[in-house]
């Protein structure tokens, strides 16, 4: 996980998201324990209330759950609760955007497809 803090959004923010996208490459698995406040707080040198911030806002997603006395665990299903979040936050990020900058352009549906294609072979590479 990694905080940046020259970034606009509020680093309990990226706190949240860097917990997801662990829980998303497996870092974290479902039913794991993931970092205490303490050690995320000592690790990123920050207020551990700014850490706690970040870990309530999963708790309140359901996508980790604390068990007490012991820590915070990755809750079942919380792969796909994140991956639905994620998808939906991709479609209202990008590619609503993308396709409001393409009329903009006049860029057709069939050049958008054939860009994005483009895009995944220059990935590939």
């Amino acid at each position: 996980m990694k905080l940046n803090f020259d970034d606009n959004r509020p680093i309990f923010l990226q706190i949240a998201e860097g917990i997801e996208d662990g829980i998303l490459t497996d870092v974290f698995k479902e039913g794991e324990q993931i970092p205490s406040i303490t050690e995320i707080s000592v690790t990123y040198q920050i207020n551990p209330a700014t850490a706690l911030k970040g870990i309530n806002l999963l708790v309140e997603e359901e996508i980790i759950f604390k068990k007490r006395g012991v820590g915070m665990f990755v809750k079942s299903g919380a792969v796909s609760k994140l991956e639905e979040k994620r998808r939906n936050e991709f479609f209202e990020n990008y590619v609503k955007k993308m396709i409001e900058e393409a009329g903009k352009l006049k860029i057709s549906k069939q050049e958008i497809v054939a860009m994005i294609g483009r895009g995944f072979l220059d990935n590939e590479n």
